[in-house]
């Protein structure tokens, strides 16, 4: 049974990833051929980079062994923070937006401190704090001379430029935006002290201290990293600025971080895995309504599904049971061929 188990050859997960990336090329492709047109592709990335930009640092809550589902909330926040800012109380954009990631990372850092320092569960105080953040900003929407509905708009072409720009005329800026922390991202988790120590702490919080590591501190921190960036890049994509601009991007982003290998329970992720996992879900939503004329409205089911087979999946194969049941089943199952065998002879 052991030798059984040890035999088993490692399953590499990013390589499933790029396996499931070039399916969906290969499958999408085939059947229309204007996914592959790479103008078309660069447009659509558009729409899904913030989902990508938010995965990538919600990866590193989620291997500490929590989660974060008030992230969409703080967006809409960041959102609206920056569009009264700057039309109702005369900021100048840039100001706007400093404002606006500063409020994003109190929301953050008050959430995690809950977490680490209070020792309530994560996904209590961000179900709480993604009620708490959306009426806030509901609260700062009637602020505004504009009307909540219709959203602020008419913002500066410097703000604009962010993601209106394309390197060589073709590469959206935001996408480079997105490589950028990506990188920095990978650095910060895989290759340095904070990285090692965030993944201690999903692994064990107690052998963490005991190694004089402050583990409260390092959860708080991860909070403060995710949903920072992405309202200002959405916000500046969009050219308007709402109070619900995150809605429904919640599922996507956890599906994300999970697809992409980050265990539920904590102690294992990769930024690099969250990133392609990311893009496979963003490029599902994007080919299923141009290549089989699904309804958008109905993409959050294989989104949900992906997300529920993934989970279901990874439980069973780390179980040890299962793995003892499987190789227990393969044994009777060559027994039994062996004795068929010798009985026909």
């Amino acid at each position: 049974m052991k030798n059984l188990t040890k035999k088993r050859p490692a399953f590499n997960w990013t390589a499933f990833l790029v396996l499931l990336l070039i399916l969906e090329f290969v499958i999408f492709g085939g059947t229309n051929a204007k996914f592959l047109k790479p103008a078309l592709l660069m447009t659509s990335a558009n729409d899904f980079l913030p989902i990508c930009i938010i995965s990538i640092f919600v990866t590193f809550v989620m291997i500490t062994g929590g989660i974060d589902i008030q992230v969409a909330s703080i967006i809409g926040l960041t959102s609206i923070i920056i569009g009264v800012a700057w039309q109702d109380f005369g900021l100048n954009i840039w100001a706007a937006v400093l404002v606006a990631i500063l409020v994003a990372a109190a929301g953050g850092a008050l959430s995690g401190f809950f977490v680490a320092y209070c020792g309530v569960q994560a996904m209590v105080v961000t179900l709480g704090g993604s009620f708490l953040y959306s009426g806030l900003a509901l609260l700062v929407s009637t602020l505004s001379s504009t009307e909540s509905y219709q959203g602020i708009s008419g913002f500066p072409a410097s703000f604009r430029w962010i993601t209106k720009y394309k390197v060589f005329g073709v590469v959206p800026f935001q996408i480079c935006i997105f490589l950028v922390l990506l990188v920095i991202a990978y650095l910060l988790l895989h290759k340095t002290k904070y990285g090692r120590k965030v993944f201690l702490v999903g692994v064990n919080q107690s052998a963490a201290e005991y190694s004089g590591i402050n583990s409260r501190r390092i959860i708080m921190s991860t909070y403060i990293l995710s949903a920072v960036i992405a309202g200002v890049i959405l916000t500046s994509y969009l050219g308007t600025a709402k109070s619900d601009l995150g809605s429904g991007l919640t599922m996507n982003i956890i599906t994300a971080v999970v697809l992409g290998g980050t265990l539920s329970t904590g102690g294992k992720g990769s930024a690099i895995g969250t990133a392609l996992a990311a893009v496979i879900i963003g490029l599902l939503r994007f080919g299923m309504p141009l290549c089989f004329k699904v309804n958008t409205q109905y993409l959050d089911i294989p989104i949900g599904v992906l997300l529920v087979v993934v989970v279901v999946g990874r439980s069973l194969a780390g179980n040890p049971n299962v793995i003892a049941k499987f190789a227990k089943m393969k044994e009777r199952f060559k027994g039994g061929s062996a004795k068929s065998g010798s009985a026909e002879a």
